[in-house]
């Protein structure tokens, strides 16, 4: 199966949302402390308005249609001394259901890796599965010497550098990501949004 991988267009909007909510749909499921129905179509929905970034908002295409997404946006480190480093977060990544397991997910972060070099950032972390993202070089953000904003370390939580050295003067910072992350503050309009696809 080839697998091409581009920037999103403003044509791709509704049908990425579309993948998006498809992906993370599954019965039974209770996600970010309660809500049933999926929440990372609205996450795409406005991190394309707020900390998203354009050139690092990609999709991935395979027999003639959009198959998976991949979105990046604004996160920081801040540092006890007053200092703020600029990182990468990424996610949601998204791939329909019928094509997982046939290397699209890898496509898109591979390619977002590699544009985010590119582009000249410094390094990327997130929240995501310690099993899955190691082959792609990601650490524990532990190593580092990072936390989350409440000062915590687990495995899900990990870093990258891809600038070398960018994050060898960060210990002791805390991690701040896009609030459209909490759900707590967002509940509501996740379920206005939700409502547009039934």
């Amino acid at each position: 199966m080839d697998i091409v991988v581009r920037n999103e267009e403003l044509n791709d909007y509704r049908r990425v949302e579309e993948i998006t909510r498809e992906a993370f749909s599954y019965p039974g499921r209770i996600e970010r402390g309660g809500i049933g129905s999926p929440y990372e179509h609205w996450m795409v929905n406005e991190l394309r308005k707020r900390d998203g970034i354009k050139e690092l908002s990609l999709v991935a295409e395979a027999d003639g249609q959009i198959v998976g997404h991949i979105i990046c946006s604004n996160a920081r480190i801040e540092i006890p001394d007053g200092r703020i480093i600029h990182v990468l977060n990424f996610g949601p990544i998204s791939v329909l259901p019928k094509y997982q397991r046939l290397g699209v997910g890898k496509a898109l972060i591979n390619s977002m890796i590699n544009n985010a070099k590119s582009l000249g950032y410094g390094a990327i972390i997130f929240f995501g599965r310690p099993e899955y993202y190691p082959q792609f070089g990601f650490v524990e953000a532990a190593e580092y010497g990072v936390t989350d904003c409440n000062g915590e370390n687990y495995p899900a939580f990990m870093a990258m550098e891809l600038v070398k050295g960018y994050l060898a003067d960060v210990r002791g910072g805390k991690y701040y990501e896009s609030d459209i992350y909490d759900d707590s503050k967002n509940r509501e309009d996740v379920m206005k949004f939700d409502k547009s696809f039934r």
